[in-house]
Order: structure tokens, then C-alpha cells, then sequence
């Protein structure tokens, strides 16, 4: 097999499959080579619009992907067959459970070994080469298995149409021999997508927001709370309208961080059970009416089961679903028509806010430290924010230091909450930095976590990304010692610094730092931004093993009380 001939006059599979991926608004994919993916890899190179940025394996390939997405709209990750699926499927479990449109491309055999009595290699062993396939059934929305030219056009397009109107992650196989095969139906000139968009039923959507406005005209002190299902729901705009008009306060959920304007006049914090922003608790949960839009509540946004809101002083928007209290709900009515319709018909209402302001007190000063005390977990770059940056906040106590930040408009902030996968953040910031080169993208990662998915700072370095990391090196998995403490919570100590200055081997711009008191980290800081604003920056803190937030240590407990409950009687 040979790749895409430079002046090849009919289409071929692996082009159509390029002009789809640019189409819909890829320019950079993931991949990890692989005999059964090298000559789809050709044509993906070969189509001016397309980067092939590859990565050192495939989980973190998806977990690019899953970064490009939250930022780009939809991704990308190509690899090889079964040895590389089951390696990225992890990674596309989680785009899953978090609603990101990441096409998945994997290059299959031969398409004349289906159906035969072979063994190949990348397999299990077995002529029956469905494991693969049936494995992405179960975290994808549609899987297209490619081995006939005929029907490729069809499989390819419907795959990738569904990836954008799910808002969920997608499998495609190729086999190998397909990509160079010229067919009619891969003429230069493909029709364009034309998606239809999804519409509310006019009567269910006009009685949901009559419904609601008299539930919420009639309360004394509602509020609004943000979910993260605002990103699917593409309703950012429509729910600031809302807050804009009711006057209401406003808050977010833990996971919707980044996607409610935090300089809106009336936002009042993160709502998070226990570990909520000071005073955010206390108004939510005294309100006696709130609406929740696209909340997802599990028993880490829950702290354990335990948040004291009531359901039948609840309205749930959801991306094409409405509930009130615990009655009454109302289909097709998708959420930005409705939150856009209801903030015509909310009265204008402060008292939550006003009460608020009744009870805030300012947060206490963090203690200025002691010449050469050891570095304490705090907030550490908050003045480094700005519209020009984004965070990335590693599963940890990342999450609860980085909720503290207080994003200025257009500062990206991204992490996860739902799938909650360790070593998530290092391939997600790959492809967050890819997405927006215009962004410094500054990521907050554990040593635990980090030790995970180690490997592609070296393709940070490679494609010239300024992202600076934030190395916190406390000798293991803190989050893991506040739910339940064992000896597997101790990891081996790395010298993380000189990894990353060995990945870098004198190739690229990469600076790294060694931080071990405030002082340090403040100059580490100024360097970062300042002479080395150009360079991929590198700081390992070192901090205390049990230097904690006080949010992490709440958070487990209650964590912990929710895993070791009963079994209920039989």
C-alpha cells in the first residue's frame, strides 16, 4: 500500500474523511501511528487544513481530544486497532460522561480478514475481531464500522453528523485497505453538512415558561444556579440573559465553573454543599424557590448526598426537559428557548441578592509567610488571570484550590468532575493549548496524577505551547488520603524538574523551576511571565504531605461516610 498520490484526479475515502474533519471544524488530530491506521494517517496529512499532532500514546491522544473539544467544539483522535482502541477508550469514556463531540478514528484490518478463520496480530487471539467494536458501544452514541467502499460515505457521515448533534464522542473503523480506494460517492466537491437543528414544540416549550414564571413570580427570594450541561445545551448566553433580567442571585455548580460569568454583578459564588463559596450556601439553601439549569447531581457534586436543597422548590432545566418541583414536566423544550423566553416573563427580583450582601463578610487575608517557611497550597496565581488565559485543574485538590480563582471575563477554566479520571489534565491541556494558541493555558496538576500521563510534555514542547504547569509535589494521592488513608496512597518521589528538562533534551523552548517556599514561587511566577512568557514553563512546588484546603478535608470526609454506608437490609 503506498500513500495519497500528490495529483490524484478522483476522491478516496481518506480524503472525504479529511474534508469532513475540517468541515466541521477540526484542524488538529491526536493520533498515535499504527500499521492499520498508516495510510488514513497519509491522507489526513496530505489535506492543508489538517495537523496531525501525534502524541506518545493513545490516552492521552484522547484526552487531547477531550481538551480541543471543550474549547474547539468538537475533536479528534486517531489510532490503531484494538491495542490502541482499548488504550483511548478510557479517555472516551470520559468525553462521554462530560457531552463532548470527540470522533474517534480507528484504522481496522484488512477488510478481506473479516468473516475468515485468521488470527491477527492486535488481537486477542481469536478470529471473532468484534471486542474492539462492542467495547465503544457502551461510551459512544454511534459506531461505524467501515469495511465496504460503497457504504463508506454513509457510515463516515453518519457518524460524525451524530457526534455533533448528541454532543457525545463517536467510533469509526477504516480498514486498512480502504482510505486510497477512489469510489463516485467521494467526489472533490461534497455537498456540505446541513445539520437540522433540534426545535422545541411551541406548546410544551410557551407552557413550561408560563408554568415557571408564576412559580418563580411568586417566591420571595429565588435564585439561579448554573450546571455544567449549559456547554451541551449551548446556553451560556440565554442563562446570563435570565440572570440579567430576574436580578436574582447567581450562582454555579462546582463543574460549571467557566461557563457562568463570574463578573456578573449578581454572582455569588460556587454552590457546592459543605464546601460551597463563604455565604453561597447559606442563600441558596434558604431560598424557597431555584432554578437549577443543567445540573448533574452526583455524590461528588453532592458532597456525599448530602446538599439540603428540596426538590419540590426546584425548577430542573435540562438540555430538552423541564421539571417543576416534583410534579410537573415538560418535553422538547430546549434550554435556550426556554431560558430565553422566560426572561421575558420573570418580574425582576433582588432579595436573594440583597440579602447576600446583608451577610458577606470578605475573606480573611492569607497570612504573608515566613521567610523560607515551607510553601503552602493556596491561590498562588490569581493575578496571572486574564482574558488571555485559561486554567486546567487536575482531579485533587487541584479542584478546590482552583475553585477558589476568581475568573475575569474570557479566562477559559475546564476539569473533571463527572468521570474524575487521574492524569486527565496533562493530555487535556495538550489539546486545550492546541485549540486556542492565542491562550496560555496554566494547569494545576498533582504529583499522583501526573506520574499518569507524564509523557506528552514532550508534545507540549514540540508544538511550541507556552502552557505553564504547576507541579504539586506532596508525595501522593491527597485526594485518596482524605476519602480513606492507606500505605497505596504513598508514591515513589520523582525529580520532576529534571524529567521534564531530559523530555525537553535541549529541543524547543522549555524552562523549568524548582519552588520550595513563597518567595521562590513568586520569582518562579515573574520568570514564567516575564522572560520566559515565550517558553513551555515547568514549576514543581513542593509542599507539606497533609497541607490541605479546608474544602478537601470537609469534602472527604463526607465522601468517604457516602462509600462506607450499609448494605440496605434484604
Amino acid at each position: 500500500m503506498t500513500g495519497p498520490p500528490s495529483n490524484d484526479p478522483k476522491g478516496t475515502l481518506g480524503k472525504h474523511l479529511a474534508r469532513r474533519l475540517v468541515e466541521v471544524g477540526v484542524r488538529d488530530v491526536f493520533s498515535v501511528p499504527g500499521d492499520f491506521n498508516l495510510i488514513l494517517l497519509d491522507y489526513l496529512i496530505a489535506d492543508p487544513g489538517l495537523n496531525v499532532v501525534g502524541c506518545c500514546n493513545e490516552l492521552n491522544a484522547g484526552y487531547a481530544a477531550d481538551g480541543y473539544a471543550r474549547i474547539n467544539g468538537v475533536g479528534c483522535c486517531v489510532v490503531t486497532f484494538t491495542v490502541g482502541g482499548l488504550s483511548v477508550i478510557n479517555a472516551i469514556a470520559g468525553a462521554y460522561s462530560e457531552n463532548l463531540p470527540v470522533i474517534c478514528v480507528v484504522g481496522g484490518p484488512n477488510s478481506n480478514d473479516f468473516g475468515t478463520n485468521r488470527i491477527l496480530h492486535h488481537t486477542i487471539g481469536i478470529p471473532d475481531f468484534s471486542q474492539e467494536f462492542r467495547c465503544f458501544q457502551q461510551v459512544t452514541c454511534a459506531q461505524a464500522v467501515v469495511q465496504h467502499i460503497d457504504d463508506a460515505h454513509e457510515l463516515i457521515d453518519y457518524a460524525i453528523a451524530t457526534a455533533l448533534k448528541e454532543s457525545k464522542p463517536v467510533y469509526i473503523s477504516i480498514s486498512c485497505n480502504l482510505p486510497a480506494i477512489p469510489h463516485a460517492s467521494f467526489n472533490r466537491e461534497p455537498v456540505p453538512y446541513a445539520l437540522h437543528k433540534r426545535q422545541s414544540n411551541p406548546a410544551s416549550l410557551e407552557a413550561a415558561i408560563e408554568a415557571t414564571a408564576e412559580v418563580l413570580n411568586a417566591a420571595v427570594k429565588p435564585v439561579l444556579v448554573g450546571g455544567p450541561k449549559l456547554r451541551v445545551a449551548k446556553a451560556g448566553a440565554a442563562f446570563e440573559e435570565l440572570a440579567n433580567a430576574s436580578g436574582y442571585a447567581l450562582a454555579s455548580m462546582p463543574s460549571a465553573k467557566g461557563q457562568v460569568s463570574e463578573t456578573h454583578e449578581h454572582y455569588i459564588g460556587t454552590y457546592w454543599g459543605a464546601v460551597s463559596t463563604p455565604f453561597c450556601l447559606e442563600i441558596v439553601e434558604s431560598a424557597d424557590c431555584y432554578l437549577f439549569a443543567g445540573p448533574i447531581f452526583n455524590d461528588y457534586s453532592s458532597v456525599g448526598y448530602s446538599l439540603l436543597f428540596k426538590k419540590e422548590k426546584a425548577v430542573i432545566v435540562q438540555p430538552d426537559r423541564v421539571t417543576i418541583a416534583n410534579g410537573v414536566a415538560f418535553g422538547c423544550c430546549l434550554m435556550k428557548d426556554f431560558l430565553e423566553g422566560l426572561a421575558k416573563k420573570v418580574k425582576r427580583n433582588t432579595t436573594a441578592f440583597d440579602n447576600f450582601k446583608r451577610i458577606y463578610i470578605p475573606g480573611g487575608i492569607v497570612p504573608k509567610a515566613i521567610p523560607g517557611e515551607p510553601l503552602r497550597v493556596n491561590s498562588w496565581f490569581q493575578d496571572m488571570l486574564n482574558e488571555n488565559t485559561a486554567v486546567i485543574a487536575e482531579t485533587g485538590d487541584s479542584w478546590f484550590n482552583c475553585q477558589k480563582l476568581k475568573l475575569p471575563q474570557g479566562c477559559g477554566y475546564e476539569f473533571q468532575m463527572q468521570y474524575g479520571s487521574i492524569g486527565w489534565s496533562v493530555g487535556a491541556t495538550l489539546g486545550y493549548a492546541q485549540a486556542v494558541p492565542n491562550k496560555r493555558v496554566i494547569a494545576c496538576i498533582g504529583d499522583g496524577s501526573f506520574q499518569v500521563t507524564a509523557q506528552d510534555v514532550s508534545t507540549m514542547i514540540r508544538q511550541e505551547q507556552k502552557s505553564i504547569i504547576f507541579l504539586i509535589n506532596n508525595g501522593g494521592y491527597t485526594i485518596e488520603v482524605e476519602i480513606h488513608d492507606g500505605p497505596y496512597n504513598v508514591i515513589k518521589n520523582w525529580d520532576y524538574t529534571g524529567l521534564v528538562d531530559a523530555i525537553h533534551n535541549g529541543e524547543g523552548k522549555s524552562w523549568t523551576c524548582k519552588v520550595k517556599t513563597e518567595e521562590d514561587l513568586l520569582e518562579a511566577i515573574k520568570q514564567a511571565t516575564g522572560d520566559k512568557k515565550d517558553c513551555f514553563c515547568f514549576i514543581e512546588c513542593i509542599c507539606h504531605k497533609d497541607d490541605t484546603s479546608r474544602e478537601l478535608l470537609e469534602w472527604g470526609s463526607r465522601v468517604s461516610a457516602a462509600n462506607g454506608r450499609a448494605p440496605n437490609p434484604q
